[in-house]
């Protein structure tokens, strides 16, 4: 069975996460009153396309995969919902059913609140109507950069901003190096080459590139980001050409 309660890591995720920080203190008691943690293994499916939406959704620990399958049977990643982001919303808001699958990557916890319980804080706080329309717009913000951005930047300055994002949500502090920091979510590079709309040849060639540049370095258990400016100064001198 679940754990019912939240361990301290996960709470502090939660309640760090930009969205949900803002929200007034009553409306955060509310939602975490009635939420309730489900925990899943690596690979573990969470939610699949064509179900019901029965849950409003934020990732607490590890990370959701967020894919598709193309006719022809191949699975495809679209994004990873990192801790302290909430989704499932826009199905229970439209009523139709879930439009793509959720899996666990790695050891994940979500914390759900059952779709009659988010209504009926939509009916007490009126608060949560224009959050929610916040949220929806900076979704739409990111979404139409990456759409932009995969039609105007080069591999390479995609790769960059990529990786820049991952350290933002998943960078580990060397305690050798403090300027060397690890991307604690472990992807293959075919995984990464699928948010970059890239073939995995490609990202490797780009990867190794950058590696011999000493911007990063690969190891077997994943990335490490060895020159965070030089990622920063790659993506911003890509953007200028």
């Amino acid at each position: 069975m679940d754990d019912p309660i939240l361990t301290l890591d996960e709470r502090s995720a939660i309640n760090a996460g930009r969205w949900f920080s803002a929200l007034s203190p009553s409306l955060r008691h509310d939602i975490l009153r009635c939420a309730y943690p489900k925990r899943f293994h690596d690979g573990d499916l969470i939610a699949a396309r064509g179900d019901a939406p029965e849950e409003w959704i934020a990732c607490a620990k590890g990370a959701v995969r967020v894919s598709s399958t193309s006719l022809s049977g191949k699975q495809i990643t679209l994004t990873y919902v990192e801790p302290g982001i909430w989704f499932g919303d826009v199905a229970i808001f439209d009523g139709d059913r879930r439009t793509h699958d959720a899996y666990a990557h790695g050891e994940t916890t979500i914390l759900c609140v059952a779709k009659a319980d988010f209504r009926k804080i939509l009916a007490l706080h009126i608060e949560l109507y224009e959050a929610m329309l916040r949220l929806h717009a900076r979704r739409i913000r990111q979404l139409f950069g990456l759409v932009e951005d995969l039609n105007t930047l080069p591999l390479r300055a995609r790769l960059a901003k990529q990786l820049l994002h991952l350290v933002r949500s998943y960078g580990i502090p060397s305690l050798s190096d403090s300027r060397e920091i690890r991307i604690g979510l472990q992807l293959a590079q075919e995984e990464l080459a699928q948010l970059l709309g890239a073939s995995r040849q490609r990202v490797n060639q780009e990867l190794k590139a950058m590696e011999r540049e000493n911007i990063i370095r690969i190891e077997p258990g994943g990335l490490v980001v060895r020159e965070r400016e030089a990622l920063l100064r790659l993506g911003e001198a890509e953007i200028e050409k």
